[in-house]
């Protein structure tokens, strides 16, 4: 349900490149007007924003919330909850649960399984597997957000590696491919020889280079080879490599072949392994210096597109079996925003930048319907954040089901003040307002 009436006043709004000092007007869960002096109907709650920054809510397009199945390390309900703390007000979650999501009819239960769980609007992959050709060919808008291919590196059926059904399906998916690129056998051939070197005691830091730049930049070209052979639409997860930004092209403009970056491989380097250790092992792997420093510049340079979390939360027991034994995935959306303005200062990104690709861009990349945008007529999915604020990470306010975050004891500039969505506002001064109030994500045709 929807509040009927609220009045942001006073906000310094970032949208569609520009920074304006304006109001919102939020009626009946949607943008009902933006300007100056907007006139203030009786009943209705006024916010005083007081110059802080007012973004469109982000659209995370990689979240791994482990529903169904896995529910042990996080679910719906509670990584949304994460979500919204870290102004995420709508994700797209992926394949690999259990059982993975390869028929329509598994796709359909996990959008049943949202309804009433999800506190940010959501939307779901079907997987790809070497026999689900036909179901994917079935698809119709709306029903996915995109096909998850696990082109080289994945448990189980959800790994793709028969050339013909790669073929296939670049050749005859009706939605976007989305596309996890490492390639299985190299990485197989590097782990054995480090098994060798190291007596079977592999050392955390040698993950970078078992899942190396090349096993990356082998998959990745081989996604954008297919892509450009069958005319497809294609968008490139988590890239991690300096080698692997010539594959794609610079400028914003409208392209089928699309990038993306993850908050901590633009945060972390390899730097960080012995300090976090296996709270850094994640797929593909965070790499070295030079190649951070190449991923935040291909972001300026607008080769890079999109910038996501892959949020995948394991238990800390999971987490602290030993390498390489240890899962990979790292809790991130209740953080991402704060690291990524902590990652625009440091970097003299503009702010503009972080919204257009955390925003913007995924709402015009798969085609969200009344979304992304801070547009009269839009859905009021919005975030308040206080730049001269401060949050830090402790145990107590990690709302992750694992509990745990590799940014715990660090503290942030800025302070995620309030989140809308869906005009309604579910989070507050470090508070869930509301119950689950996430809708099923609208797509064009």
């Amino acid at each position: 349900m929807t509040n009927q009436a609220t009045l942001i006043i006073n906000a310094a709004i970032v949208n569609e490149g520009r920074l304006t000092e304006e109001d919102v007007l939020i009626k009946n869960g949607r943008i009902e007007a933006i300007g100056v002096n907007i006139s203030v109907p009786n009943g209705l709650e006024v916010i005083d924003a007081n110059g802080k920054l007012l973004l469109p809510g982000l659209i995370d397009d990689q979240v791994h919330f482990r529903e169904p199945g896995l529910t042990h390390k996080g679910g719906i309900r509670s990584e949304s909850m994460a979500a919204i703390a870290g102004g995420v007000t709508s994700f797209m979650d992926m394949p690999n649960v259990d059982p993975p999501t390869l028929t329509r009819e598994l796709l359909l239960q996990k959008y049943e399984i949202a309804r009433g769980k999800a506190h940010a609007n959501y939307a779901f992959y079907m997987g790809s597997s070497n026999d689900n050709i036909d179901e994917i060919k079935s698809l119709q808008a709306g029903d996915a957000c995109g096909v998850k291919i696990f082109m080289g590196a994945s448990t189980g059926n959800l790994l793709v590696d028969d050339n013909d059904a790669l073929e296939q399906i670049f050749a005859e998916s009706p939605v976007l491919i989305v596309t996890h690129c490492e390639d299985t056998p190299m990485i197989d051939k590097n782990l054995e020889a480090a098994k060798l070197k190291y007596d079977g005691e592999i050392p955390i830091s040698e993950h970078p280079a078992i899942r190396s730049v090349d096993a990356c930049y082998k998959s990745s070209s081989k996604a954008v080879s297919l892509a450009k052979k069958h005319g497809s639409k294609l968008h490139v997860l988590h890239l991690t490599t300096a080698k692997e930004m010539e594959l794609f092209e610079t400028g914003d403009h409208k392209k089928n072949i699309t990038a993306e970056v993850c908050v901590h491989h633009l945060y972390f380097n390899d730097s960080s392994y012995d300090q976090l250790g296996s709270k850094m092992v994640c797929n593909p792997a965070i790499k070295t210096r030079a190649d951070q420093i190449a991923l935040i510049n291909a972001l300026k340079e607008d080769r890079i597109d999109i910038i996501a979390t892959d949020h995948a939360p394991h238990t800390s027991e999971e987490k602290a079996k030993p390498y390489p034994n240890c899962p990979s995935g790292i809790p991130l959306v209740q953080h991402s925003l704060l690291a990524l303005l902590e990652i625009s200062r440091e970097n003299n990104i503009p702010i503009e930048t972080i919204v257009k690709k955390t925003s913007h861009a995924v709402a015009d990349r798969y085609g969200i319907i009344d979304r992304g945008y801070i547009r009269e007529g839009y859905w009021a999915d919005l975030v308040l954040v206080d730049p001269k604020g401060s949050q830090k990470v402790t145990s107590d306010n990690i709302l992750y089901e694992c509990g745990w975050s590799p940014f715990e004891g660090h503290c942030f500039d800025g302070l995620i003040e309030m989140t809308f969505v869906n005009g309604l506002k579910v989070f507050e001064d470090g508070k869930i307002l509301s119950e689950p109030s996430g809708k099923k994500l609208d797509f064009r045709s």
